[in-house]
């Protein structure tokens, strides 16, 4: 086995192990629902419709998914278990096609702006500065230079963990005094990637939630000030959200699309819930592509989202 050979399995056991939660919750139930069972008739799509919505790929989505498993089935209604099951997962992977949620291939950005600067977004708790952490890592070990931006000047434990999460990956981090301007901090950091000829940029911002209208003042006013610093800053908006959160995070998703342009998700703490269905959902509901998934506590258990790939793990292939 080759070195890359490994590391590919190495990242499906972790995406396996990852959503065997969703996976045991989901298909324990698909295996009630179709026990005894000669036809898929609308007591099976009542309770296939709860097991998805309990699985928190969420209402809308689910219909939409009961719909077209409707019109497979209505010429010849026996099917059994294994039969349900992978039409569910290719109505599941058609869906993700259509949303345009695109296979990443790695941890890369765009060659054409320098430095490339994210800003990461999401409610305190999330897990967003972790995630920061993670993808710094990611972005170094594929030999990219990397700046992280204290931005979040309001706790200062969020700052402390930034700081604590440079050291450990081995990149810098500009901060500021506790309360200082965030949009201040940000000028400092993308001035000294500037002038450092970095390759990355991550900014991390305030997660609050109590005011959208200040909300969205304070991150207009950072990509502002990022935007004369280099422009077109920042060049992607990363929202973070938990996935054990369940429904809570569709309206967190909801809160910030309305605040800011957001152009990419990443979507943590998938290893210990079994709402793994919440990628479906958030996918299909705001057409913003899922980016990352978090699969556990380790420094490389943030992975690129593969459609593909999580969709044959949920479904045990």
């Amino acid at each position: 086995m080759g070195l890359f050979d490994f590391f590919s399995k190495q990242k499906k056991e972790t995406l396996d192990k990852g959503l065997e939660k969703t996976k045991e919750s989901m298909f324990s139930k698909l295996s009630r629902i179709v026990a005894g069972k000669s036809k898929v008739d609308d007591d099976v799509l009542d309770e296939l419709e709860e097991v998805l919505i309990t699985s928190d790929v969420g209402v809308n989505t689910t219909l939409k998914i009961i719909e077209r498993i409707e019109k497979r089935v209505a010429k010849d209604k026996y099917v059994d278990e294994k039969e349900l099951k992978n039409i569910l997962r290719e109505e599941i992977a058609d869906l993700l096609t259509e949303n345009n949620a695109v296979d990443n291939e790695d941890f890369s950005v765009s060659e054409n702006v320098k430095p490339y600067v994210i800003m990461v977004v999401g409610v305190n708790g999330v897990g967003k500065t972790t995630t920061i952490g993670k993808l710094a890592n990611q972005f170094k070990k594929a030999g990219k230079s990397v700046y992280l931006g204290a931005a979040d000047t309001f706790r200062a434990a969020a700052v402390e963990q930034l700081v604590i999460w440079g050291e450990r990956v081995g990149v810098p981090v500009i901060k500021q005094a506790m309360g200082s301007d965030p949009a201040s901090v940000a000028f400092d950091t993308l001035s000294s990637a500037k002038s450092n000829n970095a390759d990355v940029v991550i900014i991390d911002t305030a997660g609050r939630l109590h005011n959208k209208v200040g909300l969205m003042n304070e991150l207009s006013k950072i990509k502002k000030v990022m935007d004369k610093i280099v422009p077109g800053a920042p060049h992607e908006v990363l929202l973070v959200l938990d996935g054990s959160t369940g429904q809570n995070a569709f309206e967190q998703a909801t809160q910030f699309t309305a605040a800011t342009d957001v152009t990419a998700l990443a979507i943590t703490k998938l290893d210990g819930t079994a709402k793994g269905g919440v990628v479906i959902g958030i996918s299909d509901q705001f057409r913003i592509p899922v980016k990352y998934i978090g699969l556990g506590e380790g420094i490389d258990d943030l992975q690129v989202f593969r459609r593909r790939e999580f969709v044959d793990s949920l479904f045990g292939e």
